[in-house]
């Protein structure tokens, strides 16, 4: 269990690796770019980091009302007995698996659920309303959509009784594939095709962004790549290939690159 300077400490240490893999991933798809960039990186930039900023804060404000956000639930649930591991006397090692697992699972489930669900769409239509792909399109999520994901993560995690350290790993993983797969990396196809095997790589990410419904419709994972293999989502490239492909929503131009037109786009007509 962590103590509570562990607690005190948490946020800083998983920010510290956040801001570390966004510079190695920043860096590294300067150097080896996949694809020509379609709008200014300077305009996309300021727009989807001060979303980010504003997702930030949205869960600041919820931890007023709602102080036990992911790692606290998961304390709250282990000081408590509550959550399916926490009935079990399996070894802890068994269920920091089987939690990250069945965390990764339900992170899929619920992409493909906003997909399905029209009002659920409008907000997750900001993410794909990005034009270009990069390390920033990774944290391009409505403030709305992010609350509602909080939610239901903290209502899983008592649901699991999921240890704190299993949560804790568990963000950074996501976080830290989310950064991978959205970025504008060029990898070599061989190396692709190996670590596709296990984790989400850009080009097979990528052909979640296409503007076509049939390949926006597909690769729901951030982290794991088989729960696309196993369900029938799994698209191995996109029809017009990873260069020539229009990456978005088929209706829009260049507006998504303005903070105001990407927070308000879940409530406008078509």
């Amino acid at each position: 269990m962590l103590d509570c300077e562990c607690m005190e400490n948490e946020p800083l240490f998983r920010l510290s690796v956040f801001l570390i893999l966004f510079v190695v991933f920043a860096a590294a798809e300067t150097i080896a770019p996949k694809r020509l960039r379609t709008c200014p990186r300077k305009n996309r930039w300021l727009t989807n980091l001060s979303i980010t900023v504003l997702n930030t804060l949205m869960l600041r404000t919820m931890a007023i009302g709602l102080p036990l956000l992911a790692v606290g639930a998961a304390i709250d649930a282990g000081k408590n007995g509550l959550g399916v591991f926490n009935w079990l006397a399996w070894p802890g090692w068994v269920e920091l698996i089987l939690c990250l697992l069945i965390l990764d699972f339900a992170i899929w489930l619920q992409h493909l659920i906003t997909h399905k669900v029209p009002i659920l769409w409008r907000l997750h239509r900001v993410h794909h309303a990005d034009r270009d792909m990069d390390v920033t399109t990774a944290v391009r999520f409505h403030p709305v959509e992010i609350a509602l994901s909080m939610i239901l993560k903290i209502g899983l995690i008592y649901l699991l009784g999921a240890s704190a350290l299993a949560v804790i790993l568990f963000e950074i993983l996501l976080n830290g594939t989310a950064l991978f797969n959205h970025s504008n990396l060029k990898l070599p196809l061989a190396v692709d095709a190996v670590v596709r095997r296990v984790l989400v790589t850009p080009d097979m990410h990528r052909v979640h962004h296409s503007v076509f419904r049939t390949e926006h419709d597909s690769n729901y994972g951030f982290a794991l790549s088989n729960w696309d293999r196993m369900l029938g989502t799994y698209i191995a490239q996109p029809r017009d290939g990873h260069e020539q492909m229009s990456v978005g929503l088929e209706w829009q131009d260049d507006r998504p690159t303005k903070l105001g037109w990407s927070l308000v786009l879940p409530f406008r007509r078509r």
